[in-house]
Protein backbone atom coordinates (compact mmCIF):
# COMPACT_ATOMS: atom_id res chain seq x y z
CA UNK A 1 0.00 0.00 0.00
CA UNK A 2 1.46 3.45 -0.91
CA UNK A 3 2.23 5.95 1.73
CA UNK A 4 -0.78 8.27 0.30
CA UNK A 5 -3.08 5.31 0.48
CA UNK A 6 -2.27 4.38 3.84
CA UNK A 7 -2.90 8.09 4.75
CA UNK A 8 -6.69 8.19 3.72
CA UNK A 9 -7.18 4.84 5.50
CA UNK A 10 -6.00 5.60 8.70
CA UNK A 11 -8.08 8.74 8.42
CA UNK A 12 -11.05 6.94 7.56
CA UNK A 13 -10.44 4.48 10.66
CA UNK A 14 -9.75 7.12 13.03
CA UNK A 15 -12.28 9.52 11.61
CA UNK A 16 -9.83 12.26 11.21
CA UNK A 17 -11.50 15.44 10.84
CA UNK A 18 -9.35 17.54 8.74
CA UNK A 19 -11.12 20.85 9.76
CA UNK A 20 -11.23 20.25 13.30
CA UNK A 21 -9.93 23.67 13.99
CA UNK A 22 -13.58 24.82 13.64
CA UNK A 23 -14.14 22.92 17.27
CA UNK A 24 -11.20 22.18 19.01
CA UNK A 25 -10.28 26.16 19.81
CA UNK A 26 -8.14 26.99 22.77
CA UNK A 27 -10.69 28.04 25.60
CA UNK A 28 -8.39 30.53 26.62
CA UNK A 29 -7.67 31.21 30.37
CA UNK A 30 -7.70 34.27 32.18
CA UNK A 31 -4.35 35.68 33.35
CA UNK A 32 -4.67 35.21 36.89
CA UNK A 33 -5.62 31.33 35.95
CA UNK A 34 -2.64 31.11 33.62
CA UNK A 35 -0.52 32.48 36.23
CA UNK A 36 -1.72 30.42 38.81
CA UNK A 37 -1.13 27.51 36.50
CA UNK A 38 2.27 28.33 36.23
CA UNK A 39 3.09 29.16 39.73
CA UNK A 40 1.98 25.14 40.50
CA UNK A 41 3.99 24.51 38.06
CA UNK A 42 6.67 25.96 39.36
CA UNK A 43 5.62 24.91 42.96
CA UNK A 44 5.65 21.64 41.56
CA UNK A 45 8.34 20.85 40.21
CA UNK A 46 10.60 22.15 42.74
CA UNK A 47 8.48 19.95 45.63
CA UNK A 48 8.90 17.14 43.32
CA UNK A 49 13.20 17.39 42.27
CA UNK A 50 13.14 18.17 46.08
CA UNK A 51 11.30 15.22 47.01
CA UNK A 52 12.13 12.60 44.32
CA UNK A 53 15.92 13.42 45.05
CA UNK A 54 16.85 10.32 46.59
CA UNK A 55 15.29 8.26 43.95
CA UNK A 56 16.95 10.52 41.12
CA UNK A 57 20.04 9.20 43.11
CA UNK A 58 19.27 5.55 43.24
CA UNK A 59 18.47 5.16 39.47
CA UNK A 60 21.33 7.18 38.03
CA UNK A 61 23.49 4.34 40.27
CA UNK A 62 21.49 1.58 38.90
CA UNK A 63 21.79 2.63 35.49
CA UNK A 64 25.60 3.35 35.84
CA UNK A 65 26.05 0.09 37.44
CA UNK A 66 24.01 -1.81 34.39
CA UNK A 67 26.29 -0.53 31.20
CA UNK A 68 28.15 2.49 32.37
CA UNK A 69 26.56 4.80 30.22
CA UNK A 70 25.16 8.04 30.40
CA UNK A 71 22.34 8.20 32.85
CA UNK A 72 20.47 10.94 31.51
CA UNK A 73 19.40 10.70 28.44
CA UNK A 74 18.44 14.19 25.90
CA UNK A 75 16.69 14.37 22.69
CA UNK A 76 15.14 17.07 20.98
CA UNK A 77 11.38 18.18 21.02
CA UNK A 78 8.80 19.76 20.02
CA UNK A 79 7.00 22.40 22.32
CA UNK A 80 5.09 25.68 22.89
CA UNK A 81 4.74 28.07 19.66
CA UNK A 82 6.05 24.95 17.47
CA UNK A 83 10.06 25.57 18.59
CA UNK A 84 11.98 22.41 19.58
CA UNK A 85 13.61 22.07 23.10
CA UNK A 86 15.51 19.59 24.95
CA UNK A 87 13.88 16.75 26.64
CA UNK A 88 15.48 15.21 29.92
CA UNK A 89 14.63 11.63 30.51
CA UNK A 90 16.43 8.44 32.31
CA UNK A 91 17.52 6.30 29.70
CA UNK A 92 16.16 3.53 29.48
CA UNK A 93 17.63 1.74 26.16
CA UNK A 94 20.88 0.88 25.03
CA UNK A 95 23.47 3.59 24.16
CA UNK A 96 23.94 2.43 20.74
CA UNK A 97 19.76 2.41 20.15
CA UNK A 98 18.97 4.48 16.82
CA UNK A 99 22.90 4.45 16.16
CA UNK A 100 21.75 4.83 12.40
CA UNK A 101 19.88 8.08 13.11
CA UNK A 102 16.61 7.01 12.16
CA UNK A 103 13.66 7.93 14.82
CA UNK A 104 12.13 4.40 15.99
CA UNK A 105 9.01 3.99 17.95
CA UNK A 106 9.79 2.06 21.28
CA UNK A 107 7.96 -0.83 21.08
CA UNK A 108 6.01 -3.09 23.98
CA UNK A 109 8.65 -5.71 23.72
CA UNK A 110 11.45 -4.17 22.52
CA UNK A 111 15.12 -5.52 22.84
CA UNK A 112 16.36 -1.87 22.75
CA UNK A 113 15.36 -1.97 26.26
CA UNK A 114 17.75 -1.90 29.38
CA UNK A 115 16.83 -4.54 32.35
CA UNK A 116 16.57 -1.09 34.78
CA UNK A 117 15.40 0.61 31.63
CA UNK A 118 12.45 -1.65 31.18
CA UNK A 119 11.17 -1.22 34.73
CA UNK A 120 11.91 2.22 34.80
CA UNK A 121 9.65 2.87 31.54
CA UNK A 122 6.45 0.46 32.97
CA UNK A 123 6.10 2.49 35.88
CA UNK A 124 7.00 6.22 33.79
CA UNK A 125 9.66 7.14 36.33
CA UNK A 126 12.02 7.61 33.61
CA UNK A 127 10.14 10.74 32.99
CA UNK A 128 11.13 12.10 35.98
CA UNK A 129 13.97 14.60 35.01
CA UNK A 130 11.11 16.28 32.98
CA UNK A 131 10.58 17.86 36.36
CA UNK A 132 13.57 19.92 35.19
CA UNK A 133 12.51 20.78 32.12
CA UNK A 134 8.54 22.25 33.90
CA UNK A 135 10.91 24.63 36.23
CA UNK A 136 12.02 25.83 33.14
CA UNK A 137 9.01 26.63 31.58
CA UNK A 138 9.58 24.21 28.57
CA UNK A 139 7.08 22.00 29.75
CA UNK A 140 3.76 22.58 32.08
CA UNK A 141 2.80 19.79 34.55
CA UNK A 142 -0.38 18.85 32.47
CA UNK A 143 -0.59 19.19 29.03
CA UNK A 144 -0.16 17.24 25.15
CA UNK A 145 2.72 14.69 25.50
CA UNK A 146 5.71 16.12 22.99
CA UNK A 147 6.85 14.61 20.54
CA UNK A 148 9.87 14.90 17.78
CA UNK A 149 10.01 16.57 14.42
CA UNK A 150 10.20 13.39 12.28
CA UNK A 151 6.35 12.12 13.92
CA UNK A 152 5.08 15.99 14.35
CA UNK A 153 5.47 15.61 10.38
CA UNK A 154 3.81 12.08 9.60
CA UNK A 155 1.29 12.98 12.24
CA UNK A 156 0.76 16.46 10.45
CA UNK A 157 0.78 14.99 7.21
CA UNK A 158 -2.49 13.20 8.22
CA UNK A 159 -4.39 15.61 11.03
CA UNK A 160 -2.98 19.18 9.85
CA UNK A 161 -5.32 20.08 13.36
CA UNK A 162 -1.69 18.74 15.23
CA UNK A 163 -0.75 22.45 14.92
CA UNK A 164 -3.37 23.97 17.86
CA UNK A 165 -1.48 21.78 20.23
CA UNK A 166 1.60 24.78 19.91
CA UNK A 167 -0.59 26.66 21.88
CA UNK A 168 -0.03 24.94 25.44
CA UNK A 169 2.96 23.90 26.75
CA UNK A 170 3.85 20.60 26.44
CA UNK A 171 2.83 18.25 29.83
CA UNK A 172 4.73 15.51 31.95
CA UNK A 173 0.88 14.25 32.24
CA UNK A 174 -1.42 14.08 30.27
CA UNK A 175 -4.71 12.31 29.54
CA UNK A 176 -4.50 10.88 26.34
CA UNK A 177 -1.36 8.95 28.10
CA UNK A 178 -3.27 7.98 30.83
CA UNK A 179 -5.84 6.32 28.71
CA UNK A 180 -4.11 5.35 25.79
CA UNK A 181 -0.72 4.59 26.66
CA UNK A 182 2.51 4.89 25.12
CA UNK A 183 2.09 5.09 21.53
CA UNK A 184 3.66 2.61 19.49
CA UNK A 185 1.70 3.21 15.99
CA UNK A 186 0.84 5.55 14.12
CA UNK A 187 -2.64 4.50 15.03
CA UNK A 188 -2.04 5.31 18.81
CA UNK A 189 -0.15 8.77 17.52
CA UNK A 190 -3.38 9.91 16.08
CA UNK A 191 -5.83 8.92 19.05
CA UNK A 192 -3.29 10.39 20.94
CA UNK A 193 -4.00 13.65 19.38
CA UNK A 194 -7.59 13.63 19.26
CA UNK A 195 -7.62 13.19 23.11
CA UNK A 196 -4.88 15.83 22.85
CA UNK A 197 -7.20 18.52 21.10
CA UNK A 198 -10.23 17.28 23.43
CA UNK A 199 -7.92 18.55 26.50
CA UNK A 200 -6.87 21.74 24.53
CA UNK A 201 -10.89 22.32 23.99
CA UNK A 202 -11.65 21.57 27.53
CA UNK A 203 -8.48 22.64 29.29
CA UNK A 204 -8.75 24.56 33.13
CA UNK A 205 -6.99 23.74 36.03
CA UNK A 206 -9.43 21.63 37.65
CA UNK A 207 -9.16 19.08 34.71
CA UNK A 208 -5.25 19.84 35.19
CA UNK A 209 -5.73 18.27 38.73
CA UNK A 210 -8.18 15.43 38.31
CA UNK A 211 -5.20 14.38 35.84
CA UNK A 212 -2.43 14.31 38.23
CA UNK A 213 -4.55 12.70 40.66
CA UNK A 214 -5.25 10.16 38.17
CA UNK A 215 -2.26 9.51 36.88
CA UNK A 216 -0.64 9.34 40.60
CA UNK A 217 -3.17 7.04 41.79
CA UNK A 218 -2.61 4.82 38.59
CA UNK A 219 1.90 4.91 39.20
CA UNK A 220 0.88 4.21 42.89
CA UNK A 221 -1.19 1.42 42.27
CA UNK A 222 0.83 -0.56 39.99
CA UNK A 223 -1.32 0.21 36.54
CA UNK A 224 0.77 -0.13 33.47
CA UNK A 225 -0.43 2.18 30.74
Amino acid sequence: MRSDERTGVLAKILNVNMKASDYYRYKEMSLATCRAKRTFDVVGSLLGLILFSPAFLVIYCLIKREDNGPAIFKQERIGYGGKPFTLYKFRSMAVTSESDGKPVLCQKNDKRLTKIGRFLRAHHLDELPQLWNVLKGEMSIVGPRPERKFFVDKIKAINPSYVLLYQLRPGLFSLATLYNGYTDTMEKMLERLRMDLEYLHNCSLWLDLKIIYLTVFSILSGKKF
